[in-house]
């Protein structure tokens, strides 16, 4: 089985964006944010211009996507522990007996249940996946999306298409 796939990663595909997360099932981190860094793959086979996709065009739309996080507070709206709820024009998330108070234009609201990078790996794929429609994922055989949050520290989201 032979296979192609391209990936991009690049110095503007990077967001700086605030979150805390639950673990451990009871515990909560403290409000804390990283200098994140994304990149996505994508896997099949190649077309009449032998590519699988085109490197600018990937680029461009995961610099789309990580830009609507970037300089952001990240806070899930599925959370099952971390309460979220609008509250004017604030954003209000409480855990336990923390409770944080955000303006709404500087929060982005995630569906996901944790804003762990594994979280947000697969929430960009879903966002890739969106942007690039049927036509290219019916050629696609995988999606694959990286975040860094830390040098050496990283979660991979990967799909079979």
């Amino acid at each position: 089985m032979t296979a192609f796939r391209v990936r991009v990663e690049k110095d503007y595909t990077v967001f700086s964006a605030g979150h805390f997360i639950t673990y451990d099932g009871h515990l909560c981190e403290s409000l804390h944010g990283h200098n994140y860094r994304a990149a996505a793959a994508l896997e099949g086979p190649l077309d009449e211009n032998f590519y699988v996709f085109d490197f600018t065009r990937l680029k461009q739309h995961l610099k789309a996507i990580v830009d609507r996080l970037d300089h952001r507070m990240l806070l899930p709206a599925e959370s099952e522990r971390i309460k979220v709820r609008e509250d004017g024009d604030d954003i209000v998330a409480t855990y336990k007996d923390k409770r944080y108070v955000f303006p709404a234009a500087d929060v982005v609201l995630l569906p996901i249940p944790n804003t762990t990078a594994e979280m947000l790996a697969q929430w960009i794929a879903g966002q890739l996946k969106e942007i690039l429609g049927r036509s290219v994922l019916a050629r696609a055989t995988a999606i694959e999306v990286e975040v860094e949050e830390a040098v050496g520290q990283r979660a991979f989201y990967r799909e079979d298409l």
